[in-house]
């Protein structure tokens, strides 16, 4: 099963949008999920700041600030 990372931020509208988006697809779609919140690590939050939410696995983003369905599906099927 393929391991998503969400980095995101605690009151972020745009983070809780993209959470609910991909909880939504888990039943359908072969995924686990890992939150990371960057403002309790200063690098995150220096590298993500103004761009969370990231939805990435390992160290290839897949999308920022929306969830990007058709990036997302297209990623999954190349795994």
């Amino acid at each position: 099963m393929v391991m998503l990372t969400l980095y995101y931020r605690e009151g972020c509208h745009l983070c809780e949008a993209m959470l609910q988006a991909l909880r939504g697809l888990q039943p359908r779609q072969a995924f686990d999920l890992q939150l990371i919140d960057i403002d309790r690590d200063p690098q995150l939050a220096q590298r993500y700041d103004e761009w969370v939410p990231v939805l990435c696995c390992g160290e290839q983003e897949i999308c920022h600030y929306h969830l990007d369905s058709d990036a997302l599906n297209d990623f999954l099927r190349g795994q």
